[in-house]
């Protein structure tokens, strides 16, 4: 595995080097050492050292030849991949491939990167073998990384410098138990070689008048579907499909509100009823309560280009079995394809507060 996400990289890095004249592109090599945040007392035994590793990165830069790179003052976007040694070899040793953006501030020095993308162990939980390791239940899993670093680039001909935080998340957002998770909070230091010899010029074509933007209602339609596992080891994983309707109002070219709702079809919960009722009497639980749930939300889409980032907060005004409490969130991208822009896809995660529900795909329409 290590290997295949290898030669994805190389593929990739070698493509920068044909590029054409509205892009150039750049490497950047960070090596991080830091810490597990203890986020959960049931993780303590898992904290034993300092883990460290590298991020290797390859980077295109944007010059404004597309009115949404103005508009997020020329963002970077591209793929990286992450190796870590956890320091513990209950843990073992992570690496992880993300498709990633770069957006600046401060006169383009201090550079923020978030990444989503997937992580892989070799070392996952096994009831027998390896029975501590209650973070990574299974050997793929969801990774987000985001860094904010000083950067300063072409300190030396191509090479330059940059340093500050990182953070790197794995989970499998409780596709298989045990998922307790781990995030590394860490310090890394690294350097950037440009691929090209000269930078582009930017662009600076919008009107001052760019952001004001008006277009009525918007209703969508979507499907999400997914399979999940109850916190119970051994409890089986299960499909859920989630249905939703809702109305969005574009306030900027940036941005739009969302107003809607959610049914919940989630049959790890019918299970978890069933499993509560018969072996533990002393909660209560009947075994015949419902395992739908119905949900409304407010939201916010932020758009970038055909891709959009989906944030909302939720809560369920039909909830007959008390499960990580009322209130729900979701996070995730949304991806708006044909010339029209009406169909899309959808990659979220809910969640209530820090503890993962379930990864939801799904596709949709907006009308």
């Amino acid at each position: 595995m290590k290997l295949f996400y290898t030669c994805i990289f190389c593929i990739v890095f070698f493509s920068g080097f044909s590029q054409d004249k509205k892009h150039t592109s750049y490497l950047d090599l960070n090596y991080f050492k830091g810490n597990i945040a203890l986020h959960n007392n049931d993780i303590l035994h898992l904290i034993k050292g300092h883990p460290e590793g590298y991020i290797l990165s390859w980077n295109k830069k944007t010059y404004g030849f597309n009115d949404w790179e103005q508009r997020f003052n020329y963002p970077d976007y591209g793929v990286t991949y992450a190796y870590q040694n956890m320091k513990n070899d209950v843990l073992g040793d992570v690496t992880s491939l993300y498709a990633h953006f770069n957006f600046y501030f401060l006169n383009r020095n201090l550079m923020f990167r978030i990444g989503q993308g997937l992580g892989y162990t070799e070392t996952p939980y096994d009831k027998v073998d390896n029975y501590r390791n209650i973070a990574y239940g299974s050997k793929l899993m969801s990774s987000t990384m985001v860094m904010l670093n000083y950067k300063k680039e072409r300190i030396f001909d191509r090479f330059g410098v940059q340093a500050g935080f990182s953070l790197i998340h794995y989970s499998n957002a409780n596709v298989k138990a045990p998922n307790a998770s781990t995030n590394t909070v860490a310090l890394n230091i690294g350097v950037t070689y440009n691929l090209d010899r000269e930078e582009l010029e930017y662009q600076h074509t919008l009107t001052d008048n760019d952001m004001k933007f008006t277009e009525s209602v918007k209703y969508n339609l979507a499907f999400r579907s997914g399979i999940n596992e109850s916190d119970i080891v051994g409890s089986g994983q299960f499909p859920f499909y989630v249905f939703s309707a809702y109305a969005d109002k574009r306030i900027n070219r940036k941005s739009a509100l969302q107003f809607g709702a959610d049914v919940f079809f989630s049959n790890f919960l019918k299970e978890l009823i069933y499993f509560r009722s018969v072996s533990f009497p002393e909660e209560n639980v009947s075994g015949d309560e419902d395992y739908k749930r119905v949900g409304v939300f407010v939201g916010h889409e932020l758009f970038i280009n055909r891709t959009s980032l989906v944030t909302q907060f939720g809560y369920y005004v039909y909830y007959p079995y008390d499960f990580e409490g009322q209130t729900y969130l979701r996070i995730g991208l949304k991806r708006y394809v044909g010339k029209s822009r009406k169909w899309f896809g959808t990659m979220t995660l809910k969640s209530h507060g820090a503890k993962a529900e379930a990864v939801e795909f799904g596709i949709g329409v907006r009308l």
